[in-house]
């Protein structure tokens, strides 16, 4: 089971904000700037209604001051005062939200964009630990759940600050007996929000965790559900799903009875305050110390300042998911970045080498590959067989840099240049990998995968090297829309489409990785000699390396290497 143990510090998580706070500050101050003039507006509101009643009651002298103006205040005058406050609160509101929902969607977006990026451009091996699922869930939910702490909740905390703060004072300059005794609670509040927040944060990981094992299971169902028909196995993926539901229901349940009962005693406090000031107003108005205007005051500034714990107690929570989902997100962000920022070219043909490669998965007993040196000059064509779990995959991988040798190097070269193979020599692979690789949209969306810039011509010749000719006989040729992994195609149909999207690319180096293991053997055969007659009549012909465990692929080959599976 997964640690419920965070991996960083709260400093470092306190960085991670501060860094997506720089990118998002413009709305970050613009909803303080909103929520503070809220708070001047509630305070002025609340000073107006005092004016109002004591010059109703007659307890108002007949000349004011305020900020150092003499004015005589009328009953008439603090009404339309009143409604000014109202009309500016309510504009307040209705701009705050707006701005709000259009800069939110902003910094969401441009919060994905970057944690999409990350995962695209960081190693391979780095990412694919993960389930897919997993990291969905935490490209969307956890991405969102920051955002909106940085944005909108860190500004209303401001508010909620200033807001406790001016209340004190506020009340301080009527009675201060009165402010102390009401805020006698802050001590008490922060002891136990200390402890409510270590206990919280890690209810919060379990929940957090089994919400991305719920949304796993749920997407590998649907992606595998003719599986499951045929096994016959659909009532029991249903089982799994209601047992992972059950276990994230009654972590709720038990986050949901913590926190309600930690408000509880919140709660009380905050009753027992707001008590207090009522029987003190009470007994100060009879005794003739206050005005009922002033009484007034007291219970409206207490409640500006209970409102405030309140709110707290509220964003609490809030503020620890925001956490659980930093810390999801740098996990995701932790993996390193392949540096592709320079292309290196073999314009004029390449060849790949292996010198002494042993390679072994993270974890792995053993090693796949073992002190391997093979050479695959420019413009051979060569068939890699053997075994499964001899390493043909792997050797294609460590090609393309998606692996790192254990030990020994992978080279490309033409005459006596010769690079290490990384991202950067990426440009000169042309890689059909092996099962479904198509994506949702339409073929010609398909096909600009391989090279945007494409025309139509280019695109149908690929798809008649590839034996993809029935593209013209689909509904709308090119601009046929296709399912998730090309649903509506054979799988012989998605592979040669695939093929085609590789043929549109320019590379030096081709690999086949059991590119044509859906076609019938009159069409692979069509098939390879296409790509033959292609790579002959060029000026430059591809190296290619090609995984198969059909013979009539081998007879095409200058030459064949055969794995053996290691112990």
């Amino acid at each position: 089971m997964a640690s419920t143990k965070s991996p960083y510090t709260t400093a470092q998580l306190l960085r991670w904000f501060g860094s997506i706070f720089r990118r998002v500050r413009v709305q970050v101050m613009i909803n303080a700037l909103n929520g503070l003039l809220r708070v001047a507006l509630d305070f002025a509101f609340i000073w107006a209604t005092k004016l109002a009643i004591d010059i109703a009651t007659g307890a108002s002298p007949a000349t004011r001051h305020l900020l150092g103006i003499t004015f005589h205040p009328t009953l008439s005058g603090t009404a339309w005062c009143l409604v000014g406050i109202m009309v500016l609160q309510l504009a307040l509101g209705f701009v705050g939200r707006w701005i709000a929902a259009l800069l939110g969607v902003v910094a969401q977006n441009r919060m994905q964009r970057r944690i999409f990026e990350r995962l695209l451009r960081s190693e391979w091996q780095g990412q694919e630990r993960r389930h897919s699922g997993d990291v969905l869930n935490r490209l969307v939910t956890d991405a969102n759940t920051v955002v909106s702490v940085v944005t909108d909740t860190v500004p209303q905390v401001l508010a909620v600050l200033v807001r406790l703060v001016c209340a004190f004072f506020f009340l301080y300059t009527m009675d201060a007996r009165l402010a102390i005794g009401v805020t006698i609670i802050i001590p008490v509040f922060m002891a136990l929000s200390r402890l409510y927040v270590m206990r919280m944060r890690a209810i919060t990981r379990k929940v957090r965790q089994t919400d991305s094992r719920v949304q796993a299971t749920l997407q590998e169902s649907i992606q595998h559900r003719m599986v499951l028909k045929t096994l016959e196995r659909v009532p029991t993926m249903i089982d799994e799903l209601h047992r992972l539901q059950r276990t994230l229901r009654q972590q709720i349940r038990h986050r949901t009875l913590f926190s309600s009962s930690s408000n509880l005693v919140l709660n009380i406090g905050f009753g027992g305050a707001y008590l207090f000031t009522f029987l003190w107003s009470v007994h100060s108005l009879a005794a003739g110390i206050i005005t009922f205007g002033m009484m007034t005051a007291f219970i409206q500034l207490c409640g500006q300042i209970q409102g405030p714990f309140r709110d707290l107690t509220r964003f609490i929570p809030v503020v620890i998911g925001s956490f659980t989902a930093a810390e999801r997100l740098l996990e995701l962000e932790d993996v390193p970045v392949e540096d592709d920022s320079h292309a290196i070219r073999y314009d004029e043909g390449a060849g790949i080498r292996f010198n002494n490669v042993t390679f072994a998965y993270k974890g792995g007993k053993r090693s796949i590959l073992c002190h391997a040196t093979y050479d695959f000059p420019p413009g051979s064509v060569t068939a890699i067989v053997g075994e499964t779990g001899a390493g043909k995959t792997t050797m294609l991988r460590l090609v393309l840099a998606l692996l790192r040798p254990s030990e020994g190097s992978v080279e490309i070269y033409s005459g006596e240049r010769s690079d290490e193979v990384s991202a950067q020599t990426r440009c000169n692979i042309v890689y059909v990998p092996q099962g479904n690789t198509l994506f949702s949209g339409t073929v010609r969306w398909n096909l600009s995968l391989g090279c945007p810039e494409a025309s139509d011509a280019d695109m149908w010749r690929a798809l008649e090297l590839a034996c993809a000719d029935f593209v013209k006989s689909l509904p709308a040729g090119l601009d046929t829309e296709l399912g998730e992994g090309g649903a509506g195609l054979s799988e012989g149909q998605a592979q040669r489409i695939a093929i085609a999207r590789a043929m549109l690319r320019q590379g030096s180096v081709l690999l086949l990785d059991e590119a044509t293991s859906a076609l019938d053997t009159v069409t692979e055969q069509r098939l390879i000699e296409n790509i033959i007659v292609a790579r002959n009549h060029s000026a430059t012909p591809q190296t290619v390396i090609c995984i198969t465990h059909r013979p009539t692929i081998v007879d095409y080959c200058t030459q064949a290497i055969t794995l053996q599976r290691r112990a």
